[in-house]
């Protein structure tokens, strides 16, 4: 009883209090602590598509003959993070819950509330022998390739009607397969050492193709009888000489990381005494960011089976399997460059990324020599200016090239720009 009163007085004062960079903390009587952080962004995005040839759509492309002008959040939600720690006995504990509102709507003039997407729900339990997270949080494959793009902090491609309810796409598609929010259960070894490694059981998906899905009555395997499981290895370390302390002296860093992933999903989710085939999905990704003098660059990629191209196992495009339910293969990968000038507050910065899908026999069977209008690849290159205002607020400009093509031979090209704030507390 004393703690949910705790917990409403800390809730009303989050809301009448000055938001600060560092985020609003409260100790609590108890023991506990409470804090609230968050940010707020918004961009006005120019996109210009165009059709480059009339060879028909393109199934999975993201770049759309669209010509439009938005107002809308950038690829970073706003997010509005509640968060309780404390400590009983030598068992460190903590609830989260991250509320990530947008503010853009569907296009309609009288469209009543934007979306709030309820991404973060969780749990921590934790000890000198590492963390437990239980709940809704990032999944492990490709969380350090979404996490260490700069376009995070911008719109990226696709900021025009597509998904026109969220958030725009950054260099998901166009370099790496999203991440998203799941449910899970993952261990964590001790944080603040240079190698970190995680690993979980999630709530597994259905595998969505050879159409998209929306919902498990529309993908082709339906039968989740085993969590995935998804993994990362990381390290970090320090590049500079070692002062008579032995501390490292330079804050020149390099970050070294591995993740992967494995399905196995049943064609049917009925127990039947038929024949019930299975398909394995399967994906490993990588990269390596080093920061110097000044530069932050960034290289990673990923290959998989079975995962799609865009959203995790072909949600938004149908990717993940062929006409004859057999998995498609899939790659991309990016290269980041970012400048900044010492002793300013201006950042420059530049990348090229691009996510491939490969065409299966079964593709070609089914087509039976028929033009295919399945994506070959996605790409995009993007240049970002940032300038930090101050502590917590920065100006972004941004300037993306993109490009969608078939293996029927069909091509669509946009140009954006795009230009916003964004403020954290």
């Amino acid at each position: 009883m004393k703690r949910s009163a705790l917990w409403c007085i800390a809730l009303m004062l989050a809301g009448v209090s000055t938001a600060r960079a560092q985020g609003l903390t409260m100790q609590m009587s108890n023991g506990w602590a409470f804090t609230f952080t968050g940010n707020v962004n918004a961009f006005l995005v120019y996109t210009n598509g165009n059709v480059d040839s009339a060879l028909g759509p393109i199934n999975g492309g993201l770049v759309g003959p669209e010509r439009v002008t938005r107002i809308r959040t950038g690829l970073l939600p706003g997010f509005a993070n509640f968060e309780a720690a404390g400590k009983e006995g030598d068992v460190d504990l903590k609830v989260h819950f991250g509320f990530a509102p947008q503010i853009n709507s569907n296009s309609l003039h009288d469209n009543f509330g934007a979306q709030i997407d309820m991404r973060e729900v969780y749990l921590t339990v934790g000890g000198t022998w590492g963390t437990i997270l239980a709940g809704r949080e990032l999944g492990l494959f490709q969380r350090q390739n979404i996490l260490t793009d700069m376009t995070l902090f911008g719109t990226g491609a696709s900021g025009g009607t597509l998904g026109a309810g969220g958030t725009t796409l950054g260099r998901i598609g166009f370099g790496y397969v999203y991440p998203n929010f799941n449910a899970q259960i993952t261990y964590s070894t001790p944080a603040g050492k240079p190698t970190q490694f995680s690993i979980g059981l999630f709530d597994p998906s259905v595998v969505c193709g050879p159409n998209p899905c929306a919902a498990a009555g529309d993908a082709s395997f339906q039968g989740t009888r085993l969590p995935r499981l998804e993994a990362e290895l990381s390290w970090t370390g320090n590049m500079g000489t070692a002062s008579s302390s032995g501390q490292m002296t330079s804050a020149n860093k390099i970050m070294l990381w591995v993740n992967g992933t494995w399905q196995n999903t049943n064609l049917s989710a009925v127990s039947t005494p038929d024949s019930n085939p299975s398909i394995n999905s399967a994906g490993v990704g990588g990269g390596a960011k080093i920061d110097v003098n000044g530069f932050s660059i960034v290289g990673s990629g990923y290959y998989g089976s079975g995962i799609g191209t865009t959203l995790m196992f072909g949600q938004l495009d149908g990717s993940a399997i062929d006409p004859a339910l057999q998995a498609r293969k899939s790659w991309g990968y990016l290269g980041q460059v970012q400048y900044t000038a010492p002793g300013t507050h201006w950042t420059i910065g530049g990348s090229w990324g691009e996510s491939h899908l490969d065409e299966s026999d079964g593709d070609k069977a089914f087509l039976d020599g028929d033009p295919d209008p399945l994506v070959k690849y996605n790409r995009a290159a993007d240049v970002m200016l940032t300038y930090q205002w101050t502590k917590s607020l920065r100006w972004v400009a941004e300037y993306t090239w993109a490009r969608a093509a078939s293996y029927a031979g069909s091509q669509n090209t946009s140009n954006q720009g795009a230009s916003g704030f964004m403020l954290f507390f």
